[in-house]
């Protein structure tokens, strides 16, 4: 029997999070696989149509970029096909600073960043289990259209978004904050809206009150964002949202079906505003946009007071700049939190590392933070951080080192942005 493949880090996940760390490892010179069970690399941008990354950049004026490294690598393919806007000043009520995406040129842009030396990249691949030796994991076991198959490694990611690797592997996980977690949306793309017809959030709220009070009783939502993307134009909202069990699949199936059937009722609503009439829905998801799910316990949780403070550690290992925004379940308001002068907020190694899986590490969302924390770290802008951080020590610890000053140093020379003070200001543009 042929033995299993070896692998010096293995990353469960390919969407920010997971990219940023196969690239991290990979860029410090572990042999690296990456694995993704859909068709894509991008995870809600490619998938879920979350055409937006938060968290690459502050929120005060001026603004500065707080990612860099492999995040950076993505805007600089992004840009190059004009696959991007940013950084972009949103309106009230956030006044958020963001980046705008196309998600086929997301699609491109990550298959390029992934083209490096150490590094295995697998699509269309499902974790199905994860087994460990004594306190350590040892291997995943891998299934695609052939079968299952074995892999061995010295160090893990866990970068999937709902923790599949940690859980299935023994590590303690949590399912959201007290058995609470924050509700998914689903992104809706729409097109064949009339250049110079009315776009503003406040239009679109009209037209659905409009229509709820003639019967339409499939809205729900008035307020939520509009935004019009790179290249197409249409228009992307985050206006339908639902409280599910994101681990178990009735639950999200009747959640996305019942989405969908919502979709249509919102593109009647808007076919009333002039220039609107030809409007038509571009895409829906096709996955509900999950916000929280699992997380691994680690060492440190984020609380909501390191990010209204804007807390420091000695074991900075990413910066991050999106504020509080925690979604609760129904049609209860948004709760949106600033960082401590408009700033950044260190995020620590203890809180990517398993409190009892020492070779284990989480990115994205599934890193250890509170409800309020939480909702500040899991955005994609700061998971390409998180990811890159994760990759980068779990590379040092299948050489054996888990010092904080190497994985720092080697971030650094990766050029990821640890110190707040070094950060360069953006220009930001007013969305019109």
């Amino acid at each position: 029997m042929t033995s299993p493949e070896l692998f010096d880090v293995i990353v469960i996940g390919g969407g920010a999070a997971g990219v940023g760390a196969a690239v991290g490892a990979a860029q410090a010179g572990a042999r690296t696989l990456l694995v993704e069970s859909g068709p894509c690399l991008g995870g809600a941008a490619t998938q879920k149509n979350v055409l937006t990354y938060c968290g690459l950049y502050t929120q005060g004026t001026p603004a500065y970029q707080a990612v860099g490294g492999v995040g950076e690598q993505v805007l600089a393919h992004l840009r190059q096909v004009g696959g991007i806007q940013a950084p972009i000043r949103i309106s009230e009520p956030s006044n958020a600073v963001i980046a705008l995406i196309d998600p086929e040129a997301v699609k491109l842009a990550l298959d390029q960043v992934v083209q490096i030396p150490n590094l295995d990249v697998l699509l269309h691949t499902m974790l199905v289990g994860a087994e460990r030796v004594g306190e350590c994991l040892h291997s995943v076991t891998l299934q695609d259209d052939r079968g299952p198959r074995q892999v061995v490694g010295r160090a893990f990611v866990d970068a999937s978004g709902e923790g599949d690797l940690a859980a299935f592997g023994g590590a303690s996980v949590r399912y959201g904050n007290h058995n609470v977690a924050q509700a998914g949306t689903l992104g809706v793309r729409f097109g064949g809206i009339r250049p110079g017809a009315d776009q503003s959030s406040k239009r679109w709220a009209q037209a659905i009150r409009e229509a709820k009070q003639q019967g339409n009783s499939l809205l729900t939502k008035e307020d939520g964002l509009v935004l019009p993307i790179p290249v197409s134009g249409d228009l992307m909202t985050y206006l339908i949202d639902a409280t599910y069990d994101a681990l178990d699949s009735a639950s999200i199936t009747q959640a996305e079906m019942a989405g969908r059937a919502r979709a249509w009722a919102y593109l009647a609503a808007i076919k009333t505003i002039p220039g609107y009439e030809q409007a038509y829905i571009v895409s829906t998801g096709p996955k509900f946009g999950t916000r929280e799910s699992r997380h691994v316990n680690g060492h440190y949780q984020v609380t909501e007071a390191d990010v209204t403070s804007g807390a420091r550690h000695a074991d900075v290992i990413a910066l991050g700049a999106w504020p509080i925004e925690y979604h609760p379940e129904g049609d209860k308001p948004v709760v949106w939190k600033e960082i401590k002068d408009d700033g950044t907020f260190d995020i620590p190694l203890r809180a990517l590392t398993s409190e009892n899986t020492p070779n284990l590490y989480a990115a994205g969302r599934l890193v250890d933070g509170d409800g309020g924390g939480g909702s500040a770290l899991r955005v994609m802008g700061t998971s390409f951080a998180t990811g890159q951080a994760a990759g980068v020590a779990a590379a040092l610890l299948a050489r054996g080192s888990h010092e904080i000053a190497a994985i720092q140093a080697e971030l650094e020379r990766q050029g990821a942005r640890l110190r707040a003070g070094q950060l360069e200001v953006v220009a930001t543009e007013a969305l019109a």
